[in-house]
């Protein structure tokens, strides 16, 4: 007999849909084989009834879908206990195109001067400014400097970094820089309450475009907040001739007792297509590619007393218990993977590759691509950055309102400064 909770998912799911089980449906349900899901079973059968125009899942419906999923959950294969192997499908006939358009790895050094940290910023600058003056609203700006010397009350758009931001007493005041200026720029909701909200989102080292009026002699008021921001044009998205498949996931955290080990092995039954209707087996017999963007396992000492959340205390182990698990994905899938902040290497951003010392059973895999974080791959053409969000710490405690309960806000902000690190 099922899980209980899963009967009641299962149900639960039969009532969203607009259908109504009948008393017989439910016996069936608490009569399928214990390694069954009810849910992936009433799912087909509600989806079989409303395109014959029922509402009612009955007992036959739940008894001729059973048998099917038992037998295709037996046909996955692999060392969980699955069965022989799943049905061939696209991804199997099609051989992986990789091509590794940025990786980090090898230029991450952990070595430097004051005078590289400096080319550094100068070199973001550049770049960040040269993006914001090829917006219409931006190429008459002038550099920090030159709206230094322009006359008092005088409206003036200017380029420069952030070097500094306070808020208090109903206003936001940024120090911004260039390489040959500072200029102080005061936010007020009455000048312009839009760029007061902008501005309370602002982190140093940001590069923006700031239209103001000149009230002191390095002083002025805002008016506008312009960002690099991406433009707002509807691009073609270049998909695959083939309809294959790329599967993104993140944060294992194996080697945590709060590991989701049935939850993984579930997804793992799932690409060797043994788990799901029939479109979902479909498209799992598609997948060609899965991207893993970090944080693997959950790592040793990460945090302190990280010991008593560990199920593994072993760095080695981890990877090893985890490669174990990533052994059972399909042979013909190619899995990319970057580190993450909780992965055996460096946390300073950017990341090389996860070293070879701790992680030798994923190198010895020939299906895995290693690579830092971030990167940049071409999968049969088609470009994915992939990036583990180690800035979000930051900015969460820089930015009012910013949570990791509200990622797309994250997201978004990083798509306004134009850097995955602001």
């Amino acid at each position: 007999m099922p899980d209980p909770n899963a009967i009641r998912e299962a149900i639960l799911y039969i009532i969203r849909s607009g259908c109504q089980l009948k008393p017989d449906g439910l016996r069936a349900l608490r009569e399928l084989p214990g390694n069954l899901d009810p849910l992936e079973v009433v799912r087909e059968a509600v989806d079989k009834a409303l395109k014959e125009g029922r509402i009612f899942i009955g007992g036959e419906d739940i008894k001729a879908l059973g048998p099917r999923h038992e037998a295709d959950r037996e046909e996955a294969h692999g060392a969980l206990g699955l069965g022989k192997g799943a049905r061939r499908g696209l991804a199997e006939e099609v051989e992986a195109e990789v091509e590794v358009i940025m990786d980090p790895t090898g230029d991450a050094g952990s070595e430097g001067s004051i005078n590289d940290f400096l080319d550094y910023f100068k070199d973001r600058f550049k770049r960040l400014s040269s993006l914001l003056r090829q917006r219409l609203d931006a190429r008459d700006a002038l550099s920090v400097s030159e709206a230094l010397r322009v006359r008092q009350n005088t409206e003036v758009k200017l380029i420069g970094m952030v070097r500094e931001k306070r808020e208090g007493d109903g206003k936001v005041i940024a120090i911004l820089e260039d390489d040959k200026g500072l200029a102080t720029i005061i936010f007020t909701p009455k000048a312009s309450r839009e760029a007061y909200e902008k501005a309370r989102r602002l982190m140093a080292d940001q590069v923006v475009c700031i239209r103001a009026v000149k009230v002191g002699r390095d002083a002025f008021i805002a008016r506008e907040l312009i960002m690099p921001s991406l433009p707002e044009r509807k691009r073609a998205i270049k998909a695959t001739e083939e309809p294959l498949y790329a599967v993104l996931i993140s944060d294992i955290h194996f080697g945590s007792k709060s590991f989701m080990l049935d939850a993984f092995k579930r997804f793992i039954l799932w690409l060797n297509g043994g788990l799901g209707n029939r479109g979902l087996r479909e498209i799992a017999g598609s997948v060609k590619y899965l991207i893993i963007a970090g944080d693997l396992v959950d790592g040793v000492g990460v945090y302190p007393g990280q010991e008593a959340d560990l199920a593994i205390a072993d760095i080695h182990a981890q990877y090893e218990g985890l490669m174990a698990i990533l052994s059972n994905v399909p042979e013909h899938v190619k899995i990319i993977i970057s580190p993450g902040n909780h992965d055996a290497c460096r946390r300073a951003l950017p990341q090389p590759a996860i070293p070879k010392e701790y992680a030798a059973s994923l190198y010895n895999d020939d299906r895995v691509v290693m690579l830092g974080n971030p990167c940049m791959v071409a999968l049969h053409g088609v470009k994915f950055l992939v990036y583990h969000g180690n800035s979000f710490d930051d900015m969460v405690s820089a930015v009012p309102g910013l949570s990791f309960s509200k990622p797309v806000e994250l997201m978004r902000l990083l798509l306004e400064a134009r850097h995955l690190a602001p």
